[in-house]
């Protein structure tokens, strides 16, 4: 949500932000809302002294003997009665249309976001680790998976395309990358391990930006909750309608849970294999701060995604996304995108976000700093540490042997009981 004083104070600069998010002004539309609002919320409080004034002196007309003024100020007030409803609900009616305007609105995007309206717009920033030479040609990992436990056509029998069932040991892979990175994210930078719902209320979605204009990538139940799409909506409203205290800050808090996504907009994408799917798990990282901490704060989370990928000896690139291929809720967002060689492409594994305030104000969420009269909102931010479906496809690939096996990265090794190779199910 944006700060209306600000809108009100420089419209040319919001207006400006918008454009680089491909939207179109609106802060005249604004504005005017605004002034309606207010002007009804003056009304209404003129009105109700108004009636409280009449009130008083009715009785100091009728101790007088003044019946007539008495009289006449009853008729006021009663007047004043009926009328002060309408008033109301006029401000109750321009003030929704005000939050549902802005609620639809997405996070102005930092200066130094670059310009762009899709991906091709993304910056490269750095490259870690050197792709593997292969001696034979690299497969993908929906031709390597199958014979080794990623099992897509029973996941398809169960409940459909995007769901896939995991057998033996690659099951067993797929736990120990939960388990390592949750552990190395405690361990060594500092989130503290939470276990969350995965099934929250309208206010949760609302609060982190997937409603009111994402409902179609979410999963919906029958009695109205939704199924989290990451765990981020979990975390980060677990400060909502707080005053946080200063001391806590910064509230760094990761979880590792099922994931759920319908893919809307994902119709012909990666419909073969385990990189899109409706189900997935992920460690989420979220972190809550003072407005001077964030910037510290982003780099810190996005420290903590890399330090998995190189832990892997993973091959990524970290990409500055453009602003017109950012989330909604975002004013700057990294992407770290891992080196597929099946794919001889690089393809996102994380994306590690600094929202501002933006999440704050929709969720009420703020702090008082010390020696301050006044509140201030928190600032969230969001990362993946990381997708794990999307690490064991990457982990497959740049781990795959001639002869189908895939070596087990010597970091997991614990984490597998010793185990050193996947090979072909029995």
């Amino acid at each position: 949500m944006h700060d209306i004083r600000q809108i009100r104070e420089n419209p040319e600069a919001f207006d400006a932000g918008l454009a680089r998010r491909g939207v179109a002004p609106v802060s005249s539309q604004i504005v005017a809302l605004d002034e309606q609002r207010r002007a009804l919320a003056t009304r209404a409080q003129e009105s109700q002294n108004r009636r409280n004034e009449a009130s008083k002196a009715i009785g100091k007309a009728m101790a007088q003997g003044d019946t007539a003024t008495a009289e006449a100020l009853k008729a006021e007030v009663a007047s004043l009665k009926d009328s002060l409803p309408a008033l109301e609900t006029e401000e109750k009616e321009a003030a929704a249309k005000l939050n549902d305007l802005l609620a639809g609105l997405p996070n102005l995007p930092l200066d130094t976001v670059p310009k762009g309206a899709d991906e091709s717009g993304n910056l490269e920033v750095s490259r870690w680790g050197t792709p593997r030479d292969f001696a034979f040609t690299p497969r993908e990992h929906a031709d390597i998976g199958p014979a080794l436990g990623l099992d897509f056509e029973t996941g398809a029998l169960l409940s459909g395309a995007r769901f896939t069932f995991l057998k033996g040991q690659m099951a067993r892979l797929h736990r120990a990358l939960a388990q390592f990175m949750l552990d190395t994210q405690t361990g060594r930078n500092g989130f503290m391990e939470c276990n969350v719902p995965l099934l929250v209320r309208d206010d949760a979605v609302y609060g982190t930006g997937q409603l009111p204009k994402f409902s179609e990538d979410l999963f919906r139940t029958t009695d109205g909750r939704w199924l989290i799409p990451t765990a981020e909506v979990s975390l980060t409203n677990a400060v909502r309608e707080q005053i946080v205290e200063p001391a806590t800050l910064p509230l760094r808090m990761t979880a590792l849970t099922p994931c759920f996504r319908s893919e809307a907009g994902a119709a012909g994408r990666d419909t073969r294999g385990f990189i899109r799917q409706h189900q997935f798990e992920k460690v989420e990282l979220v972190t809550i701060c003072r407005p001077e901490e964030s910037e510290a704060e982003h780099a810190h989370m996005l420290a903590s995604a890399e330090a998995v990928l190189q832990a892997l000896n993973l091959p990524y690139r970290k990409m500055l996304l453009c602003a017109g291929d950012m989330g909604a809720t975002a004013r700057i967002t990294y992407d770290l995108e891992v080196w597929l060689p099946g794919q001889q492409a690089y393809r996102e594994i994380s994306s590690v976000s600094n929202c501002g305030d933006f999440q704050a104000r929709r969720m009420n969420a703020r702090f008082k700093p010390e020696s301050a009269k006044k509140t201030e909102f928190v600032h969230t931010l969001n990362g993946s540490g990381l997708a794990v479906g999307r690490t064991l496809v990457a982990v497959l690939e740049n781990y795959q042997q001639e002869d189908g096996s895939v070596t087990v990265p010597e970091v997991l090794r614990p984490w597998m009981g010793g185990i050193e190779r996947l090979e072909a199910l029995g």
